[in-house]
Order: structure tokens, then C-alpha cells, then sequence
């Protein structure tokens, strides 16, 4: 393949990440202010966490988008960052990486793979909790209505946090997420072309407040659950 050739490809393949990144972004957002709903009320963040868990919508078409885009996104982050890595490797004895780059843009390997970790913790304490509520214990009734406990998730989401060494691990990991949200917020409009001298400052200064307010929400749920359990 031409030197054009693999440019255009690694153009195409951070466009991908890009766009994996906004639609990921999207999905914390509203993640983050369903799970805020637990703090200010147990009947609303019953009734929407309720609805997002069995509207057929959600369940059998966002869901799948959601878990693809994780994993592809994750994936195709490590396969960028290998490549990058490799050319920058080649450039150290020329230029001091360190110097003309913030740690956070060097390290997302690191940031990336802590954030994975967690969302396999994650993923068990609730999405495969959630599967098995569903589909291998409530069974057909359970879509109907007919069997299902409405008001359980605020209860199952308080007991997650009893345990202060699953929340120090839940705190660390946002941490990880802040870190690696400080470099990749700005980097997606970056890789779509977006780049504008008036707007540019404005993007940077969102993108900071995003990675530091949301992963600190988040800690701060987990926080407020376990000191009022």
C-alpha cells in the first residue's frame, strides 16, 4: 500500500474512533443524569430506569448499538495508539514526545484499558444482573408487567455501594475516565476536521469541564449511596 494510502486509512479509521467517541459521550451524558436521578428521587429513578430496562426499543436495538460501539471503540482506540506509539518511537531521538504532548494524549492506551476493567465490573454488577432478572428468572412475565418489581432499582443500586472497597475501585475508576476524557473530548472534534480559531478554545474549555463534572458526578453517587444506605 502507497504512504497515501495507509494516511487516507489512519484519516478514516480516527474518523471512525471520532464518531464511536461522540455517540459514546451522548451515552454517559444521559447515563450519568438517569443515575443522578437516584440521588434527588427513589419513585423517578425507579420509573425511568424501569422503562429504559424493558421498552423493546432500548432493549433490543440501542442496547446492541451501545455494546458494539464500547468495544469498537475501545478496540479501534488500541489499535490507533499502537500505531502512534510506533511513530513516535521513531521520532524520540529527533524530538522529546514528552515536551509536545500532554500525558493524558500519551497514555491513553493505559486510561483506555483501566476504563475497560471497570466496565467488566460494571457490566456484572448490573447489566448481567439485569439479564438475569430479566430473561433467565422473570421469563415472559416479566415483559407483561405482570411479574416484575418496578420499584427494586434504587434498592439494588444502594446495595451495590455497601461495600467500601467497590466503591474506592468505582472512584478510581472515574478517575481513569476524567483522565482519558481531558485528551479524548477535544481529539474527536480534532479528527472530524473541526478546527476553528474562534471555537476552537470553546471546544477545549467543554470538553475539560465534561471530563472533570461527570466523572465527578459519578463518584459522587457512589459516595452519597454508600454513607446513606
Amino acid at each position: 500500500m502507497s504512504e497515501y494510502g495507509i494516511t487516507k486509512s489512519s484519516v478514516g479509521r480516527k474518523i471512525l474512533m471520532a464518531l464511536s467517541g461522540f455517540f459514546l459521550l451522548v451515552f454517559l451524558l444521559q447515563h450519568f443524569a438517569i443515575n443522578m436521578l437516584s440521588v434527588i428521587s427513589d419513585d423517578a429513578f425507579n420509573t425511568v430506569s424501569d422503562f429504559m430496562g424493558y421498552n423493546p426499543l432500548v432493549q433490543f436495538a440501542l442496547q446492541p448499538v451501545l455494546i458494539f460501539g464500547v468495544i469498537f471503540h475501545l478496540a479501534m482506540g488500541m489499535y490507533l495508539e499502537f500505531q502512534n506509539t510506533k511513530a513516535r518511537n521513531k521520532k524520540y531521538a529527533k524530538n522529546n514526545g514528552a515536551a509536545n504532548s500532554s500525558w493524558m494524549s500519551r497514555n491513553m492506551i493505559i486510561t483506555g484499558v483501566m476504563v475497560l476493567l471497570f466496565l467488566g465490573l460494571h457490566f456484572y454488577d448490573f447489566w448481567w444482573h439485569e439479564i438475569t432478572e430479566k430473561y433467565l428468572e422473570g421469563g415472559a412475565e416479566s415483559f407483561t408487567g405482570s411479574g416484575r418489581d418496578t420499584t427494586r432499582y434504587s434498592h439494588e443500586l444502594q446495595e451495590k455501594f455497601v461495600d467500601i472497597w467497590r466503591v474506592i475501585i468505582y472512584c478510581l475508576s472515574f478517575v481513569f475516565l476524567s483522565l482519558h476524557l481531558l485528551h479524548g473530548f477535544q481529539s474527536a472534534f480534532q479528527s472530524v476536521g473541526f478546527r476553528h480559531s474562534k471555537y476552537t478554545p470553546l471546544i477545549k474549555k467543554l470538553g475539560t469541564a465534561y471530563a472533570i463534572i461527570i466523572p465527578a458526578g459519578f463518584i459522587f453517587i457512589a459516595l452519597f449511596h454508600h454513607f446513606n444506605h
